[in-house]
């Protein structure tokens, strides 16, 4: 029997474990997965002294309560979460970007996003996982991953393997903000639609449907306009892409998106505004923003520059 281990007693919502996700294999319709919000993955693990491609344990809304059993570790959370730690009789309120220790019999209580979507929590330790294709990101929709591809479920135990003996307290002053423009660039099918259309994706604002998940967020405002064809064969996809089918409300594809679609592609999210976008919860109001290609190239070599600045702040 494992001797470091969570018990599981409230799972959350779509509680998964997440890394970087699967590289290059597109060709036979997996698509990469891994942590929504990459630079809060980083930054998780990093806190805890895990190498950068270690897995951890991403939520939504709300975040799981975990009963810990075994020798002393870290753990760290990121994003914009509130959450507490129970130890005997004491209950301590916890701050994202800091770690915090767990002796055997704490409870940790990941209580809910504020204003946002996705939180991580990293441990310093090995989580005990199978991978698939090199990964251990789990895609509930096509059931691939660790934990059979599903979702963590209130009474599983989450046992480590290793425990990483590097225990010094760390902490990171960082703020997520907000934005006001998703900036994009044009899509493929960009001139199937009608300039009203083009106009209307440009200029005026959306809501983000309560119909969004990790494979697609959707979009409702005013209808796009297409004038060639609503349907087309269905062509490759990337995480981002923007696609407009027949009713006219866009589809932004996410992590777990399908990989060929038929449906004509306007535009696509820049790499740069991704980690924001997807932490945009339901409700919420977005514009569009056209940038061109070399533009865009800057600006996500800039969010990788932040980035790893905020990295190597962590010392």
């Amino acid at each position: 029997m494992n001797k470091n281990y969570f018990k599981i007693l409230r799972a959350g919502i779509n509680t998964t474990f997440q890394d970087e996700g699967r590289k290059n294999l597109y060709h036979i319709g997996i698509p990469f997965s891994g942590a929504m919000d990459n630079r809060n993955y980083l930054l998780a693990n990093r806190l805890v002294g895990n190498k950068p491609g270690f897995p951890v344990l991403e939520f939504a809304y709300q975040g799981p309560l975990l009963k810990y059993k075994g020798e002393k570790i870290n753990i760290a959370i990121t994003g914009d979460v509130n959450f507490t730690i129970k130890k005997k009789d004491d209950l301590i309120s916890g701050n994202c970007y800091q770690t915090f220790s767990l002796d055997s019999g704490d409870e940790l209580n990941i209580i809910s996003t504020n204003k946002s979507v996705y939180g991580y929590l990293a441990v310093s330790g090995e989580f005990d996982l199978k991978y698939q294709w090199s990964s251990c990101s789990i895609n509930t929709k096509a059931n691939i991953g660790a934990n059979g591809g599903k979702k963590l479920e209130t009474n599983q135990k989450i046992n480590l393997l290793k425990i990483n003996k590097n225990s010094s307290s760390k902490k990171l002053h960082y703020i997520n903000t907000k934005i006001e423009n998703i900036r994009v660039i044009k899509g493929t099918n960009f001139d199937y639609f009608s300039d009203e259309g083009k106009k209307i994706f440009l200029e005026k604002e959306f809501t983000i449907s309560k119909l969004s998940d990790r494979m697609g967020m959707r979009l409702e405002g005013l209808k796009i306009e297409n004038i060639v064809d609503t349907n087309i064969k269905s062509e490759g996809l990337i995480k981002g892409v923007i696609q407009v089918p027949a009713d006219g409300n866009p589809i932004i594809m996410l992590s777990d998106h399908g990989t060929i679609g038929g449906y004509p592609k306007i535009g696509v999210v820049i790499s740069a505004d991704y980690d924001k976008l997807v932490q945009l919860p339901p409700g919420s109001k977005i514009k569009f923003k056209e940038v061109g290609l070399t533009d865009a190239e800057t600006l996500f070599k800039l969010y990788e520059l932040e980035t790893q600045n905020l990295i190597s702040q962590i010392s």
